[in-house]
């Protein structure tokens, strides 16, 4: 029980201590030579080698983007053209939708087929299992695209 008491007081000890940067300065001596003093000796000759925290200057903060991170001579696409495209889009999605749709039907009907084969059986679920599999990723698709045409505008 001491031992906890002891730590407590050397954490609070330590946690009560403020955190002391001195700074160190590089200064000519007579001889010719240099000599690293603190600040108790300051001479005007001297240059700093370490700043304390409370001397150093704070990185420049970064540039912030305009409202129009396009250049002036950008070329632009006219709304018609952007609306026909996005026309184009959705219609391929959709192209795209239906055709999973037919493919998760199909892959729905083989998977009742395999399942009718022989239930039960030892070997049903790894025989079964590629046709799960495909069944989900059939439908995974059919979301990801559902998403795709509620994103458009």
């Amino acid at each position: 029980m001491t031992m906890t008491r002891f730590a407590f007081a050397l954490l609070g000890l330590a946690c009560g201590l403020p955190a002391h940067a001195q700074s160190i300065y590089k200064c000519p001596d007579a001889n010719g030579g240099s000599t690293i003093i603190s600040t108790s000796r300051l001479d005007k000759n001297c240059k700093a080698v370490s700043l304390s925290p409370e001397t150093a200057v704070p990185a420049p903060k970064a540039p912030r983007a305009s409202a129009s991170p396009t250049p002036s001579g950008f070329p632009k696409v006219q709304e018609d053209t952007q609306k026909a495209r996005d026309g184009d889009r959705r219609h391929i999605l959709e192209q795209e939708l239906s055709g999973e749709q037919r493919s998760l039907d199909q892959a729905r009907k083989d998977l009742a087929e395999q399942e009718a084969v022989r239930p039960g059986a030892a070997d049903s679920r790894d025989r079964v299992a590629p046709y799960r599999d495909r069944v989900a990723q059939h439908e995974r698709n059919i979301q990801a695209i559902q998403k795709e045409l509620a994103n458009l505008r």
